[in-house]
C-alpha cells in the first residue's frame, strides 16, 4: 500500500470524525440550553416536577434522588429541576431495590428517539412545548 495515500486517509478520517464531534457537541449545547430554559418555564408556570423513577430492562421501577418532568410518555427520558437530561434505564439491581438507584446525567440531544424504529423520533423542542402547554 502506498504510504503517500495511506497517511491521506488517515487525515481525512481525521477531519472526518473531528468534524462529527464538533457538531455533536454543538447539539448537545444546544439541546442543553433548551432544557435550561424549559426548567425556567416551567418554574415560572408553576409546573411541579414528579418524583423520576428508573425502569430496569425487565420492567422493574426504582427510586431515585431526582425530580423532574418526563419527556416520553415510557418514562425512559426526563429533564431533572437541575436542568439537566437523565436516560432512566438502568439493569436491575438488588442494591438499587433497597437504596434506589443511581442515575447519571446523560448528553442530551435535539432529537428524542434518534435512530430507534419509526415512530419514536421527536423533535426535543416540541416535547418540551407540549409540556409547556399543559
Amino acid at each position: 500500500m502506498d504510504p503517500e495515500w495511506q497517511a491521506q486517509r488517515d487525515r481525512a478520517v481525521a477531519a472526518h470524525a473531528a468534524d462529527l464531534a464538533r457538531r455533536a457537541a454543538a447539539e448537545a449545547e444546544q439541546a442543553a440550553a433548551m432544557l435550561r430554559e424549559f426548567v425556567a418555564a416551567a418554574r415560572a408556570r408553576d409546573l411541579a416536577p414528579a418524583p423520576l423513577t428508573a425502569r430496569s430492562y425487565g420492567g422493574a421501577r426504582y427510586r431515585t434522588t431526582l425530580r423532574g418532568w418526563y419527556l416520553r410518555r415510557d418514562q425512559s427520558m426526563a429533564v431533572a429541576e437541575d436542568g439537566l437530561f437523565y436516560l432512566l434505564t438502568v439493569p436491575a439491581s438488588l442494591a438499587a431495590r433497597l437504596t434506589g438507584a443511581r442515575i447519571e446525567p446523560a448528553t442530551p440531544r435535539l432529537v428524542l428517539g434518534e435512530g430507534g424504529r419509526d415512530g419514536e423520533r421527536i423533535p426535543l423542542r416540541a416535547v418540551l412545548d407540549r409540556l409547556l402547554a399543559g
